[in-house]
C-alpha cells in the first residue's frame, strides 16, 4: 500500500472517528472522564457499572460578587472561609456543587478569560470540594452584574455591556460568549493541575444561567447549538445541559438542540416576601409538574435542578418533600440555592429570601441533610400519593405540626426537631444526627449534633453551639443587623446507645478541646466541640476510614458576635378574658446569674411584677394572672438584669433601670383582652396590610387600601378590568394563625364566619370564601356582594371541602395552581390558619372580559 493511500485512509478513519465522537456527544452517550454518561432514555449513569447516578448539594458564592466582597469587608480570609464551609457541606452529606460563575468578573468585553483572584478562588473551591468527594456542575455564564444586594460594580466583562435578553440574540454578544467558554473549558486549575475536562470530579456543564430568549424559536435553537459546539470544540466530552424552564415557550427548541440534558429550578413559595411566611406550605411541594413530556426530543434528556429553595420559610420540613417530588419527576441532580457562608450567616445578607447554614439554622440544615439522603435513596419516577398521604415516603417523614423532618433506617436516624419516633433498630445504628431530643439522645441545647460509629464501642460526637433567632431572618437585611445569635453554653447530654453502654468515657479531640470525663448513666455536661466516645473497657484502634471525607478531629463553629441581651418576642393580639395566659420570649446574651422579669399592667390600674422562668434553653415564660385579664388592654415590658446591676429593658433594648428617676423610655408591648363572647377578628384592612394576592396587580388603581365611611377604618380593594389571566381568577389569602393563639379555649364556641364587604360593580358579584387548615385542607362557601357595604354571615357548618390556590405563586409558573387535599374530615375551626377570597370560579367564559371589583373591610368569627 502506498504512503499516499495509507495517508488518505488514516485521514478518512480519523474523520470518521471524529464524526462518531461528535454524534456520540450529541446524543449524550459519551463515556467521558467525569465517569458518567446519559443513556438513550435520558438517564444519567455511572460509566463503571451503568447504575443510575444521583447528586444532591448546594450553590455557594464566596469566590464571586457579594460573597467575595462581604468576606473582604469583614477582613476574613477567603480560603479559610471556603475550607470551613466545604467542611460543613461534607458534614451534611452533600455530593454536588453548582454555582453560576459571574462571567462579568473573569472576562473582558470580547470574552477573553481573565486569570484573576475570582478565578483563582473558584479553582481553590473546586480543589477543596474534590477533597470531600463533592462533584461539580459548571455553569460558566450568569449574564448579569456582580452587585446584588449592593449596586453593580463596573467590570470589564461582556455581561456589563449586554443584558440577559441581548446576550442570546445579538451577534457580538454571542461571539464573546463563544470565545469565553472556549477559553474557560481549556483553563487548567492552578491547584489540581487539571483542566475541567480532565478533572473526574467535574461531571458536566450547564451552558448558562436562566436565559431570557426572545424572537423566533429557530434563532434560540441556533444560539444553544453554537454555545454547545463552542464548549465541545474546546475538548469537552462530558454531558452538556441547558435551561428549559426559564423560557418555557422555547422548550421544543431547547429539547431539539445539541445537548444531553435540561435544567429546571423550583421556588415553590415565591421569592422575597420580606418576612417569614407563616403556615403550612407542604401542599406547595406535593409534586413537581413538567409540562414538556409531549415533546419527543425531551424524552432522552437527563434532568437536573440547578436551583431550588422554599424562600422565606423557617420551618424545617420543606427540603425532604421537595427531594421526594424531584425524584418523582425524574431528576438526578439537585442543588439548593444558596448555602449561606458561615462568616455572614449571622445577618443573612447574601440572599435575604434564602437562609440555610449548619451553625445558624441547624434544624433547616439537618432537614437539607435528610433531603440529600432522600434524593439518593428514593426511586426515580415513583409517586407517594397526594398530601398529606405523601408525608411518609420510604424511610422518610415530614410533619408541619411537629416542625419535623425525619429519616429512620436500620443504620441511620436523623431528625430536624425533637421527635417521639424510635429508631428502627438502635443496636444497628451507625449514624445519628439531629436537633433536640429523641429516644436515644436527650439534649437541651439548640445546636445540631452528630454521632458517627467508628468501631464497635467507639463513636465520634460533634456538637454545634446554640443558635437563637433574634429577629425575622427574612426581613430586610443589613450587615449590622443580627438575625440569629450564636451562643456557646454547657448543656446536659444523655446518650442511650447499647453499643456505648452507660459509663463510656468522653474526650475532646478538636483543636484546643481538653475536655475529658466519664458518663454517669449515659449523661454528661458538654460544650460545643468534637469528642471521642469510648465504651468502658474498649480501646480506640484508630485504623482510619479511607472512605470518610471527615477527619476525626475536625470542628468548625462560629463564636458569638455579640454578648448583650436580646429578645425575640411576638405578643398575642388578643387573649380570652377571665383566664390566665402565658407570655414567652426567646432571650440570648444572658449569664447564669441573670434575672428576667415581666413588668405588666392593665388600664384599670392593676400592676404586677412576675419573675420569668427558663422553660427550655433560652425560652423564658411567665403566667399572667387572672387579675389582669379583665376585658381591656394589658401592656408590658421585659426587664433583664445581668450581673453587677446591669439592666436592659425591652422592647427597645434600652440600657438602664426602668424605675430610675431619669429613665424616660415608654416603649411597651400590648395585648387586648377580649370581652366575653366577643367576635374574633381574622382580617381587618386597617391592620393587616400584607395579604398575598393573585394575580400580581401592579397599577395603583388595582390594589388599594382605601378609607371607608367609618373613621379610622380602611378597606382592602382589588380591581381588574378583566379576568384575562390563565386561571380567570382574582383574589387573596391572609394568614391569621397568630390572631387566634390567645383565644384557643373559645374557638369551638364560634358558629359563624362573617365578612363585611361590597363590590364596586353595578351588578351583584359572587365570591368564594375559604378557610385553610394546618393540614392543608380548604373548606369554602359562597356569598354574593352588592354595591352596599354589608355584613354577610356563613354558618361554619356550611363550609365544604374544596381546593385552594397555591400562593405565593411558584417559580417557574407552570407548577400547579390549585391544590386539593387527599384527607377527608370535617371542618374544625381550631385547625384553621389562613383564609382565601376569590372571584371568578363560577363565571362563564363570556364573563371573563368584564371588570371586577371587591372591597373587604373585615372578616371575623362570631358566636
Amino acid at each position: 500500500m502506498s504512503k499516499c493511500t495509507t495517508f488518505h485512509l488514516t485521514k478518512l478513519f480519523s474523520c470518521c472517528m471524529l464524526l462518531l465522537c461528535c454524534l456520540i456527544s450529541r446524543h449524550g452517550y459519551s463515556q467521558s472522564k467525569s465517569g458518567i454518561y446519559v443513556d438513550k432514555q435520558g438517564v444519567l449513569r455511572w460509566k463503571k457499572d451503568h447504575s443510575e447516578a444521583t447528586f444532591f448539594g448546594t450553590n455557594y458564592t464566596v469566590p464571586f460578587a457579594y460573597g467575595y466582597r462581604s468576606h473582604q469587608a469583614l477582613q476574613i480570609n477567603h480560603e479559610k472561609a471556603i475550607d470551613q464551609d466545604v467542611y460543613h457541606f461534607a458534614r451534611l452529606g452533600f455530593d454536588a456543587f453548582r454555582v453560576h460563575v459571574w462571567d462579568t468578573e473573569i472576562t473582558d468585553s470580547l470574552g477573553n478569560l481573565l486569570e484573576n483572584e475570582h478565578l483563582r478562588l473558584f479553582d481553590y473551591l473546586i480543589f477543596k470540594l474534590k477533597e470531600r468527594n463533592i462533584k461539580v456542575m459548571l455553569t460558566p455564564l450568569a449574564f448579569w452584574g456582580n452587585g446584588y444586594p449592593e449596586p453593580d460594580q463596573k467590570t470589564a466583562g461582556f455581561s456589563s455591556i449586554y443584558n440577559k435578553r441581548q446576550a442570546v440574540t445579538e451577534e457580538k454578544a454571542i461571539r464573546a460568549q463563544e470565545n469565553y467558554v472556549s477559553q474557560f473549558f481549556k483553563h487548567v486549575n492552578v491547584y489540581t493541575k487539571l483542566s475541567y475536562e480532565n478533572d473526574p470530579d467535574v461531571l458536566a456543564a450547564e451552558i448558562n444561567n436562566e436565559p431570557h430568549h426572545s424572537g423566533p424559536k429557530q434563532r434560540a435553537g441556533e444560539y444553544v447549538n453554537r454555545l454547545a459546539r463552542a464548549i465541545r470544540n474546546a475538548g469537552w466530552t462530558k454531558p452538556v445541559f441547558y435551561n428549559i424552564s426559564e423560557s418555557p415557550w422555547y422548550a421544543d427548541a431547547v429539547a431539539n438542540a445539541e445537548i444531553d440534558g435540561v435544567s429546571f429550578q423550583w421556588y415553590p413559595t415565591g421569592l422575597v416576601a420580606n418576612h417569614t411566611l407563616p403556615g403550612n406550605y407542604l401542599p406547595h411541594v406535593d409534586r413537581y409538574h413538567i409540562p414538556f413530556d409531549t415533546i419527543p426530543a425531551f424524552a432522552n434528556k437527563a434532568r437536573m435542578v440547578y436551583e431550588f429553595d422554599a424562600g422565606d420559610i423557617w420551618e424545617p420540613v420543606m427540603y425532604p418533600a421537595m427531594a421526594r417530588s424531584f425524584r418523582g419527576a425524574g431528576f438526578q441532580w439537585a442543588t439548593q440555592f444558596a448555602y449561606d457562608p458561615l462568616a455572614t450567616a449571622y445577618a443573612n445578607t447574601e440572599y435575604q429570601t434564602h437562609f440555610v447554614n449548619l451553625a445558624y439554622t441547624p434544624s433547616k440544615a439537618i432537614s437539607l441533610m435528610i433531603a440529600a439522603k432522600a434524593f439518593h435513596i428514593l426511586p426515580r419516577s415513583k409517586s407517594y400519593g397526594t398530601y398529606p398521604a405523601d408525608s411518609v415516603f420510604g424511610p422518610f417523614r415530614v410533619s408541619y405540626r411537629e416542625s419535623l423532618s425525619e429519616m429512620n433506617t436500620e443504620k441511620e436516624f436523623y431528625y430536624s426537631n425533637t421527635t417521639s419516633t424510635k429508631p428502627v433498630n438502635n443496636r444497628n445504628l451507625l449514624h445519628v444526627a439531629g436537633v433536640g431530643s429523641c429516644s436515644i439522645v436527650s439534649y437541651k441545647g439548640l445546636g445540631a449534633y452528630f454521632l458517627d460509629k467508628l468501631e464497635n464501642g467507639i463513636w465520634r460526637l460533634e456538637v454545634m453551639p446554640d443558635a437563637i433567632m433574634v429577629s425575622d431572618p427574612f426581613a430586610k437585611a443589613a450587615p449590622q443587623k443580627e438575625v440569629v445569635r450564636i451562643q456557646w453554653k454547657t448543656h446536659a447530654l444523655q446518650i442511650k446507645l447499647p453499643d456505648l453502654g452507660v459509663d463510656f468515657t468522653i474526650t475532646g479531640v478538636n483543636e484546643g478541646n481538653t475536655f475529658s470525663a466519664k458518663a454517669v448513666s449515659g449523661s454528661i455536661k458538654i460544650q460545643p466541640g468534637t469528642y471521642l466516645l469510648v465504651k468502658n473497657g474498649r480501646k480506640f484502634q484508630n485504623k482510619g476510614n479511607k472512605s470518610s471525607v471527615i477527619k476525626l478531629n475536625e470542628f468548625v463553629a462560629p463564636v458569638s458576635r455579640n454578648t448583650t441581651p436580646t429578645i425575640w418576642h411576638t405578643p398575642h393580639e388578643e387573649v380570652s378574658s377571665g383566664n390566665p395566659f402565658k407570655l414567652q420570649a426567646q432571650i440570648a446574651g444572658l449569664e447564669d446569674s441573670s434575672k428576667v422579669t415581666l413588668l405588666i399592667n392593665n388600664l384599670s390600674g392593676v400592676y404586677k411584677t412576675i419573675a420569668m422562668q427558663e422553660k427550655t434553653a433560652y425560652t423564658y415564660v411567665a403566667e399572667v394572672p387572672v387579675e389582669l385579664t379583665t376585658p381591656g388592654l394589658v401592656q408590658y415590658r421585659i426587664l433583664v438584669e445581668k450581673s453587677k446591676g446591669e439592666f436592659y429593658t425591652f422592647p427597645g433594648n434600652y440600657k438602664g433601670y426602668p424605675y430610675a428617676w431619669d429613665y424616660y423610655q415608654k416603649d411597651s408591648w400590648q395585648t387586648y383582652v377580649a370581652a366575653e363572647k366577643s367576635s374574633l377578628e381574622l382580617f381587618n384592612a386597617s391592620r393587616d396590610r400584607n395579604p398575598t394576592i393573585y394575580p400580581n396587580l401592579w397599577r395603583s388603581d388595582e390594589k388599594q387600601f382605601i378609607t371607608s365611611q367609618e373613621p379610622g377604618q380602611l378597606v382592602f380593594r382589588l380591581a381588574s378590568k378583566e379576568l384575562g389571566n390563565p386561571e380567570h381568577i382574582m383574589g387573596f389569602q391572609h394568614t391569621f394563625a397568630d390572631k387566634i393563639k390567645g383565644r384557643q379555649s373559645e374557638l369551638d364556641s364560634f358558629k359563624r364566619l362573617v365578612i363585611k364587604a361590597r363590590t364596586g360593580n353595578t351588578q351583584p358579584v359572587q365570591i368564594k370564601i375559604a378557610l385553610l387548615t394546618i393540614d392543608g385542607m380548604a373548606f369554602s362557601s359562597t356569598v354574593t356582594l352588592t354595591s352596599a357595604m354589608q355584613e354577610l354571615s356563613i354558618p361554619l357548618g356550611n363550609l365544604k371541602p374544596d381546593r385552594f390556590i397555591l400562593l405565593p405563586r411558584p417559580y417557574p409558573g407552570f407548577q400547579p395552581f390549585w391544590f386539593k387535599s387527599s384527607a377527608a374530615y370535617s371542618f374544625q375551626v381550631s385547625q384553621a390558619e389562613k383564609l382565601q377570597i376569590t372571584i371568578g370560579e363560577n363565571l362563564s367564559s363570556s364573563e371573563y372580559e368584564k371588570p371586577y371589583n371587591i372591597e373587604v373591610e373585615s372578616i371575623s368569627l362570631e358566636n
